[in-house]
């Protein structure tokens, strides 16, 4: 959980610093950095300091040196493909969501049992769900996005595992059994919501 939430905190990070440069700024400090997202300074430099980021405590980080030891954590140095399983309404936003390209995201292929989906005119080519290890294969794929009807999500998971994916983001709302070596992130926007719902009518 440590881990999970440091990564966390260093996309965050990077953010901060984008809209830092994006301002003129070219040095930064642990508590500038810390105020912009809400952490405490030695926080900031505890996330650095378990990646092997130093910076000086009298002339601070470089912005830019900075961004490229992120970028080398999340290995933004080449695209990353990830295929999406699911075309529905979540799945043809996700196809569709211009936010990815900036992160060297690229959603290079998608599936659904539809055979009619498969043969629509999409930003991405549409292929039945047989051709997912092909898919897989051809295209050096790891992660995947599962956006199907919560009783399809179970045999999606397993399908994608036995291809060879290795982390999966998981709209479908149920929480799907995997290896230990398999990474799950669950995204239940009812849930979200509902959370959301609490927190701000019981404050």
């Amino acid at each position: 959980m440590y881990l999970k939430n440091n990564i966390r905190r260093l996309l965050v990070y990077r953010q901060c610093l984008l809209k830092l440069k994006e301002l003129g700024f070219e040095v930064i400090y642990s508590y500038n950095l810390g105020r912009e997202a809400s952490v405490s300074p030695e926080q900031v430099r505890k996330d650095f300091s378990k990646f092997g980021i130093k910076g000086k405590r009298k002339a601070g980080y470089e912005i830019d040196h900075l961004l490229e030891a992120l970028d080398i954590i999340f290995k933004k140095d080449k695209d990353q493909n990830v295929i999406l399983v699911g075309m529905g309404n979540i799945g043809k936003a996700l196809s569709n969501y211009k936010g990815f390209a900036q992160h060297k995201i690229v959603i290079c292929a998608a599936f659904d049992i539809d055979p009619s989906k498969q043969t629509k005119s999409y930003k991405i080519p549409v292929y039945p769900v047989e051709d997912i290890s092909r898919i897989v294969k051809m295209y050096h794929v790891k992660i995947a996005i599962i956006a199907v009807p919560k009783p399809a999500a179970q045999e999606v998971c397993n399908r994608l595992i036995a291809s060879g994916i290795q982390g999966i983001i998981n709209f479908s709302p149920t929480n799907l059994k995997h290896p230990k070596n398999i990474f799950i992130n669950n995204i239940d926007l009812a849930n979200e919501m509902e959370s959301l719902i609490y927190f701000t009518l019981n404050q």
